[in-house]
């Protein structure tokens, strides 16, 4: 069904004219040229992250993905029902990133929808434009499911509008000639798609202010020009469909073309878009753990059809927050803080069997704790061993840190760590599983859960100590038979911090709480250097300029990267302060830090400062202040 060459139209594509739809060998070169489609646009995509730090790369997430993918497919047989279940299995466990978990539920909507039936009589059933436009929405509803506050003005958009123009094309073209109808209904979906891409700047103020276009939208829309290219022979776009506006904005080298970067390192290249507004519309008020609000946490397995979970959401969304559901085919993994424990049950009976139901007094939890909670200073759990990842192109991106003798704990803890410097703090603190990622390197799923695996535990706590982590280390549970939970550190500061609460003697549930308290106690804080103009509360911030970030965005800036800290410092510092982290980066310079601390004595003698070298790239300066 391929043709290689390229040519423009149906025309000139005769070796598609004989068949009127996509076989199985087709559908996978689609996906794979989908992949090389990313991989040669990464770049670009790169540079539409709405965030001035240097590690907004949604297309090099996206890309990596596809790749996962692409090793999956290498593995598997060659009928339709292995290759789908390939597509799916590989973008679930390889998604890196928010961009890459999105993209992996498109693309299992889709690998879904195009499975033959169970019992069906015609093993392969052909991909024709009706099956396609079936399995196009299927996308759509499976990323739109995927993210429990959608934001309009982003990928989900745009796949949704795709879809609905596949759809419309279906319901008005009724010719006979499948070849037609098929190509027709991919460029109605792609033009539609264009449309919607172009428009996400009215409606996401973020993109508007930046002169961009959602990120992951164009890197969705390449999946259609993928399938154009096998279907009709028509040739990948030599650059990203852009408007005018937006490619002069980008090719100044702005998001994403940090001059750190080293474009022939696969492993530079593996950044994340830490501050997407995807992450902030699905997050906000969802990943806290606050046990002044909500009373109860309720955990439970729940056997259900697909079909109900939607309704399941909707009844949860009403009852309380910090709702996280991860799962699929028919087994759902769902989390909830809530006041009304039987209500919360009860939604779950109406959907299903939900079983190995867990119910925790978060109230009842924290007065037990006495003083555990109080800082006793660092190194008050002994560590297991050093990361083996760091400094090694060929080092595994799980720590070495397994011994044969090493005893079992009630629960174990994995943490993400960007540097050697900080895998030793972690390890100190008690970490038992270090994997590489974080600010400048997402890890993926089978990354993460081969550190669960290696864990000396039934119970572990993950630490993804970044936000851009934190939805792809909440489906590591469903593939192991260990207890998982995740405790939503969104910085490397709030990963340390939420280990004053670790207790190994208790159960991964009993962590979570106490450590998602301890996390929540610390105001975090990084410096940066801005990798494009952009428009910021404390003024107009230039591509060279050092930045202060803090939860909210950028905070202070500043010409050096000591300037930088020290407004950052004077924004976060309050009174009841008593302890101030301090972990420098790679890039910190001596006289820089000098100037920090100095300032720090004189004008908050009574903050106790602890000074680590964490060696982290990207980020001269990091702050935890409790």
């Amino acid at each position: 069904m391929s043709d290689s060459g390229g040519g423009a139209s149906a025309a000139q594509s005769a070796t598609h004219l004989a068949a009127r739809a996509l076989d199985t060998n087709a559908f996978v070169e689609a996906i794979r040229t989908y992949g090389e489609a990313l991989d040669q646009h990464r770049i670009t995509i790169d540079r539409l992250n709405v965030y001035p730090v240097p590690d907004g790369d949604t297309g090099t997430n996206m890309a990596l993905t596809l790749a996962a993918v692409s090793e999956e497919l290498d593995r598997a047989g060659s009928e339709r029902a292995e290759v789908c279940q390939a597509i799916s299995h590989g973008a679930l466990m390889g998604a890196r990133g928010n961009s890459g978990v999105i993209v992996s539920q498109l693309l299992r909507g889709l690998a879904a929808t195009l499975a033959p039936s169970d019992g069906d009589d015609q093993a392969e059933p052909m991909i024709d434009a009706d099956l396609l436009a079936q399995g196009l929405v299927a996308a759509s509803v499976a990323a739109d499911g995927a993210v429990m506050r959608p934001v309009e003005g982003t990928i989900l958009s745009v796949a949704r509008a795709s879809a609905h123009a596949a759809q419309q094309a279906i319901a008005t073209d009724e010719g006979d000639d499948g070849f037609e109808r098929l190509v027709g209904v991919l460029e109605q979906a792609r033009r539609a798609g264009q449309s919607a891409l172009e428009a996400t700047p009215q409606q996401l103020p973020v993109l508007a202010d930046a002169g961009v276009v959602d990120a992951g939208a164009a890197g969705y829309l390449l999946l259609l020009d993928a399938l154009l290219k096998v279907v009709d022979g028509r040739p990948l776009p030599a650059e990203v469909d852009l408007p005018a506006d937006v490619a002069a904005v980008i090719a100044h080298g702005n998001a994403g073309a940090s001059v750190q970067r080293d474009a022939d390192d696969p492993v530079a290249e593996r950044r994340a878009e830490m501050h997407s507004h995807l992450d902030a519309g699905d997050a906000a008020g969802h990943d806290a753990h606050d046990p002044s609000g909500t009373r109860y946490e309720v955990m439970y397995l729940l056997a259900a059809p697909d079909s109900k979970i939607d309704a399941f959401k909707a009844s949860w969304d009403s009852l309380g927050d910090s709702i996280v559901m991860v799962g699929g085919d028919g087994l759902w993994n769902c989390h909830i803080h809530t006041d009304d424990i039987g209500p919360v049950v009860e939604a779950g009976i109406d959907a299903g069997r939900p079983h190995r139901i867990q119910i925790t007094d978060l109230h009842e939890q924290v007065a037990e704790l006495g003083g555990h909670g109080a800082h006793a200073g660092h190194g008050a759990h002994a560590g297991h061993g050093a990361h083996a990842g760091h400094g090694d192109p060929g080092a595994s991106a799980v720590a070495g840190t397994r011994t044969d003798d090493r005893p079992m704990v009630e629960c174990a803890v994995v943490a993400v760590s960007p540097s050697a410097g900080l895998d030793e703090l972690f390890a100190s603190l008690g970490c038992h599983e270090l994997v590489t990622g974080g600010q400048t390197m997402n890890p993926s799923t089978a990354e993460l859960l081969a550190a669960v695996e290696a864990a000396p535990s039934q119970h572990v706590v993950v630490l993804p100590n970044n936000s851009n982590i934190v939805p792809v280390a909440r489906q590591v549970g469903e593939h192991t038979s260990k207890t998982v939970a995740v405790v939503a550190t969104t910085s490397v500061p709030a990963g340390l911090a939420s280990l004053i609460g670790y207790d190994p003697g208790v159960s991964a549930d009993a962590n979570a709480a106490l450590m998602g308290d301890a996390a929540a106690l610390v105001a975090a804080g990084e410096v940066t250097q801005a990798v494009r103009d952009t428009a910021a509360p404390t003024g107009p911030v230039t591509a060279g300029q050092w930045i202060g970030l803090d939860s909210d965005g950028i905070a202070a800036a500043g010409e050096t990267a000591a300037d930088a800290a020290l407004g950052l410092l004077a924004h976060l510092l309050q009174p009841e302060h008593e302890i101030l982290t301090l972990i420098e980066g790679a890039g910190a310079q001596a006289g820089e830090t000098d100037e920090v601390v100095s300032w720090l004595a004189q004008n908050w003698p009574d903050v106790e400062v602890e000074r680590h070298v964490g060696g982290q790239d990207h980020y001269p300066y990091l702050f935890g202040i409790e």
